[in-house]
């Protein structure tokens, strides 16, 4: 189990905090939307994932546009749904993430979409990142965000 590092500023309306943890794969399914053996060429992925430390989220759901620019590079954009807790607010929120990866592995941004995030996490805004070496056990994330005082 890892533990995740927070750090927070607080203005007049808003606390501004950084967290971190790690999230690992529970499940990528890949079709392709394109012919195989054609470079560009695209794929779609859905992918489970099951974040610890600062985000709790069992079971994600998420939904990949890969675009493959070579055999091991390329770029992504997607849609994460995650439920759980952050830093001990609960509630629901949709990430947008961006990337692209090749031999070294995956760079990738994260941003919560506005307006989704629900419960202790309505009013959510945030952004992050992670980079990921290929085939890790888990993966280190980083993520700024800010919530309305209550």
């Amino acid at each position: 189990m890892t533990s995740a590092q927070t750090t927070a500023r607080t203005t007049a309306r808003t606390t501004t905090t950084t967290t971190t943890g790690r999230f690992r794969f529970a499940d990528w399914k890949e079709q392709p939307l394109s012919p195989a053996g054609t470079l560009p060429r695209l794929a779609g992925a859905s992918v489970r994932n099951t974040f610890s430390g600062g985000i709790e989220a069992a079971d994600t759901h998420c939904a990949y546009t890969v675009a493959y620019l070579g055999e091991t590079d390329g770029t992504f954009a997607g849609m994460e749904l995650l439920t759980g807790t952050l830093d001990g607010r609960t509630g629901t929120f949709v990430l947008a993430e961006n990337g692209t990866f090749d031999a070294q592995g995956t760079h990738c941004t994260l941003e919560v979409v506005p307006g989704s995030g629900t419960g202790e996490l309505t009013g959510l805004r945030g952004t992050g990142r992670f980079f990921s070496p290929h085939s890790p056990e888990s993966v280190e994330y980083t993520f700024t965000y800010e919530l309305p005082e209550a």
